[in-house]
């Protein structure tokens, strides 16, 4: 019978990490929207997209 594997210790830093990064990036996207029209747009789409598709990746790919 093999031991149990003990899981690997993680700092806080690499558990807030990714977290912290779509919180920067829906930030972003929230100001941009606000900013202005055009180029600005395009931003807030594309940086408050990026949460909502990883979500849906991890939430299809925990099964």
């Amino acid at each position: 019978m093999k031991p149990a594997l003990r899981p690997r210790r993680q700092t806080n830093g690499q558990i807030f990490a990714i977290p912290a990064v779509l919180g920067v990036l829906s930030i972003v996207g929230l100001i941009s929207a606000l900013v202005g029209d055009g180029v600005w747009d395009g931003v807030s789409w594309a940086t408050l997209a990026i949460p909502i598709l990883l979500c849906g990746y991890f939430f299809l790919k925990r099964d």
